[in-house]
């Protein structure tokens, strides 16, 4: 929040915590139920040490009470999802793209809950984390330019407009849609600060409970 300036926030996007087929499984609560009469058995995907993914994870662990549910750190998604689909590791952590919900649609892995706070545009079907009965869940990914602190305001003015000007575009925004993101709305340097700080403050516990740090 020092070094960077925020411009504009640009979409959201939410996580989905998905199984493989042959979890027997149709929601998160029957998801604990299998993982606990299944203790020490079972490991979830995430995309790396620190990543958004691996830390809805450990929440998830921690409010569902599953301590032996293994972390299995991947470099970066697809060789997560891709273990997944495979059988490899029972349950990931994954974002919601075009590619997961495709997965998911075909039956390669089933969706148990997304993490955004309403339910997705590009997929209303699926529960959110709160609809799970994990509200403690709920967060969803902010994506936007941010430029160097100190660099002209007429610049980042012309960003600013520039992103405007795209979410103004319906193509533009079907696009983000069928990409697994949602547009924001009404978007400005002072509410994107706001969204980061917000994000900063939901993050910090847990990244201190795991002890995480910068490497």
């Amino acid at each position: 929040m020092k070094d960077l300036y925020p411009i504009a926030g640009l979409a959201v996007s939410a996580l989905a915590l998905a199984v493989h087929p042959s979890v027997p499984a149709q929601n998160l609560k029957e998801f604990v139920a299998y993982a606990k009469i299944h203790a020490g058995k079972l490991s979830y995907a995430h995309a790396g040490i620190g990543a958004t993914s691996h830390l809805i994870g450990e929440m998830f662990k921690l409010q569902a009470g599953l301590p032996e549910l293994v972390q299995v750190p991947y470099r970066g998604a697809g060789p997560a999802i891709a273990d997944l689909i495979s059988g490899q590791v029972a349950m990931a952590v994954v974002a919601v793209t075009g590619q997961s919900l495709g997965f998911h649609r075909y039956g390669q892995l089933r969706i148990l809950a997304v993490t955004s706070p309403k339910h997705l545009v590009a997929a209303s079907e699926l529960p959110t984390v709160a609809d799970a009965g994990f509200p403690g869940l709920t967060n969803q990914n902010t994506i936007g330019p941010l430029a160097p602190a100190g660099t002209p305001k007429p610049i980042i003015e012309q960003i600013a407009q520039a992103v405007r000007k795209a979410l103004a575009e319906p193509a533009y925004e079907q696009e983000l849609i069928e990409s697994g993101l949602e547009a924001s709305v009404d978007t400005t340097p002072e509410k994107f600060r706001r969204r980061l700080e917000a994000d900063i403050v939901f993050w910090t516990p847990v990244v201190e409970a795991l002890a995480l740090k910068i490497d």
